[in-house]
Parts: C-alpha cells; structure tokens; sequence
C-alpha cells in the first residue's frame, strides 16, 4: 500500500542562513475507482482508507446507499508492464441486483485534490437526489458542544503533527463523541472516507450526527453531507454562497467560522440552542 508520508530534503533559510534538514510531506498518488470492472473516476488523494473512500465516493453519488448493496472491494493490479499492485486502482463490486453507475457520472478529466466536482459531465448531474431527507432530523445542538469540536478534531490528527498538510473530517454524536475521523489532502476525500466507515459500519443514514470540516465549506461538502443523512456540517472557515444556498434548500444546519466560543450559524439554526436550552 502507497505511504502516507514521504521525507524530503528541503533548503531552510532562518535571518539569512541556510540548513538542509529533512522534512516530512503528506502523500499525494492517484487511486483509480472501478465499478464492475469499469473505471468511473480517478482522484487524488493520500492513501490509506481507500476502501472507505470508494464506498463514501459512491454515496454521494448516489450509487449506493446500503453496505448490503457492495459486495466487494478489492485492489486491482496496477498499470505496469510487469503488473506489480501499485495499490492505486480499487474496483468495487456491486450486489448482484444493482444497477450500475448513470453514465452521467463518468468524469471529463480527473478529479484533483482540491475539487472533487471538476470534469463532471453535466453540471446537471451536480445537484444529486439524496436518499434521505436531513430537514426533518430532530437532532439539538449546544453550542458548547460546537465550538469543542475543532479541538478534538484537531487532537486527532495524526499525520497533520507531522506533515502540517492534510484536511481532516470528522463524525461527532450530538454530544460531542468523535465516532470517526479521517484525513486527506483533499478535503472532499476525508469526507468520503468518512462517510464510507459509516456506510460499511452500516451506520447510514448519520441521523443525529455533526460532520465536522477543517478550511471551508464548499457546495459538494454540503451535498456529501446531505447523501449521507448528516444534518449538521461545521467548518473552521467560510462557506460558498453556492453551499448556504444548497444547505438551505436541503434543511441542513450550516456552521462556518469556528473558532473559540464563536460560530456563524448560515442555516438551519433552529438546531443551536441558546443558552436558556430553548433552539434559536
């Protein structure tokens, strides 16, 4: 399996004089994801938790929606000439009753790092039909809770103490216990992976959860919460005009600006209780 880290040496220049010392970089290969066989996208990502990220990947396009409905996951040979596993191609076998992919969701291009919509092959296919319905979710929130959460994100990484280059995605219970966190260069990836642990933990839908999000919230974080029946998503920074608007219309809770005892609450702030217990 491809490392996590790798170890470069690196021109340090500190008031003028220079050192060679060795750092440590956060991982960054290619993984190629198959269904039946048949490739469906490539992304970038920092292996490890590859099986997790495909199923999460799935689940947000909608593929899939049930462990039951995967019945498999494996590594495939790699595409050298001497057909060594380069441990970068998974192929994921689907029950036998299921449909395959749409074959709107087929890639352009191959999805980098930083943007897990870039190439899709319609921007029609961008808004997908979510299984569940997170408007509904009773789920109550203390901002005591909320604002706990980054800190406990953050105690958890363990390959950013060494890299400083990785996003984290993290699943919180209601009250504040991280169920699940995953890290990736992408944040779109540790997304997935998360809520690929949830779907083969057969967890989903993730009523009553928070996910939590290092940097921004974008739109496709936003729509790879609400695949999954998560009806809060946090993050330590702004979100898009494009992410409040797809939160409002979805009945997600949306939390941007999280930093000490203070949050922007974008949408669905019924869920925050104020002080007094009673939501906002």
């Amino acid at each position: 399996m491809g490392r996590v880290t790798s170890r470069r040496r690196v021109t340090r220049i500190v008031d003028g004089v220079a050192a060679e010392p060795v750092d440590t970089l956060a991982a960054e290969e290619p993984l190629e994801i198959r269904v039946n066989g048949k490739s469906l996208v490539v992304t970038m990502r920092t292996p490890g938790d590859d099986f997790d990220l495909a199923a999460g990947f799935l689940v947000s396009e909608g593929v899939v929606r049930a462990a039951g409905e995967i019945a498999g996951i494996r590594y495939c040979l790699g595409a050298t000439a001497d057909g060594v596993n380069t441990y970068n191609v998974v192929d994921v076998v689907l029950a036998s009753w299921m449909a395959p992919p749409d074959p709107s969701l087929e890639r352009n291009f191959y999805t980098t790092s930083s943007c897990g919509l870039c190439g899709k092959a319609s921007l029609d296919a961008v808004r997908t039909v979510a299984s569940w319905s997170v408007r509904d979710d009773p789920v109550r929130l203390d901002p005591a809770v909320i604002t706990a959460l980054p800190g406990t994100l953050r105690a958890a990484q363990r390959v950013f103490d060494r890299t400083g280059g990785l996003h984290a995605a993290g699943l919180f219970s209601a009250d504040g216990r991280l169920l699940c966190l995953r890290e990736d260069v992408g944040r779109h990836n540790a997304v997935d992976k998360a809520v690929g642990w949830a779907l083969r933990d057969g967890r989903l839908p993730l009523r009553d959860t928070i996910l939590m999000v290092s940097g921004r919230a974008s739109f496709e974080l936003v729509q790879k919460a609400v695949m999954a029946g998560i009806p809060a998503l946090a993050a330590v920074s702004a979100p898009s005009s494009l992410a409040a608007d797809l939160a409002a219309d979805a009945g997600l809770t949306l939390i941007g600006f999280l930093r000490g005892t203070s949050m922007n609450v974008y949408t669905g702030a019924h869920r925050v209780l104020r002080r007094t217990g009673q939501p906002a």
